[in-house]
């Protein structure tokens, strides 16, 4: 039996939310026993996995493994096993160039500067810098675009998406928050 996207993305929740149940027994014994096990399996798919685009690269089969890493499902766990064939840096420029026309169409752009540790740096430029319903639709296209192709990226930090002495902005996956002082672009 297969799954359409949706039904995966329902099985994928009901996952997580098994595991949230997991992690609030009170016995001791059983969360950890039943997280091993989870763990077990994980490193177990995770195995076969790597096999899979082991043999796809030794028999050449580039299109196997672009096919694979289109897939939703798929891509999602090669990413959990570190597999992905293409490279994180690729999928975000991929990302970024996806969303290029509709930045141009309001007057902006977007530089990757560099990902590092999980974090995607970018620059933001254009005539529309620093109004903030135009830094809104730009970075709600921008984030949606890398975190469909890259959702290994924990963060993205921009640089350029404020106005002259307001503090510029980090995007999470859980939304938009002003970055600590501390914080360096």
């Amino acid at each position: 039996m297969r799954l359409d996207d949706r039904a995966v993305r329902e099985r994928m929740g009901r996952i997580e939310g098994l595991l949230h149940e997991v992690e609030s027994l009170t016995d001791e014994r059983a969360r950890e026993v039943t997280l091993e096990t989870v763990q077990a399996l994980l490193e177990l798919y995770g195995e076969g996995l790597g096999r899979v685009v082991a043999l796809a690269n030794e028999r050449g089969q580039r299109e196997l493994l672009e096919a694979l890493g289109e897939d939703e499902l798929v891509a999602h766990l090669l990413i959990l096993h570190g597999l992905h064939p293409v490279p994180l840096e690729t999928r975000v420029l991929e990302a970024l160039q996806s969303v290029r026309p509709y930045l141009e169409s309001h007057g902006g752009d977007v530089e990757l500067v560099r990902i590092e540790e999980g974090v995607a740096y970018l620059r933001l430029q254009g005539s529309c810098h620093g109004c903030a319903s135009s830094t809104a639709t730009l970075r709600d296209a921008i984030e949606q675009a890398i975190l469909e192709a890259a959702p290994d990226i924990e963060r993205i930090e921009a640089e350029g998406v404020a106005a002259p002495g307001v503090q510029p902005l980090i995007f999470c996956p859980d939304g938009i928050r002003p970055r600590a002082k501390s914080a360096v672009a």
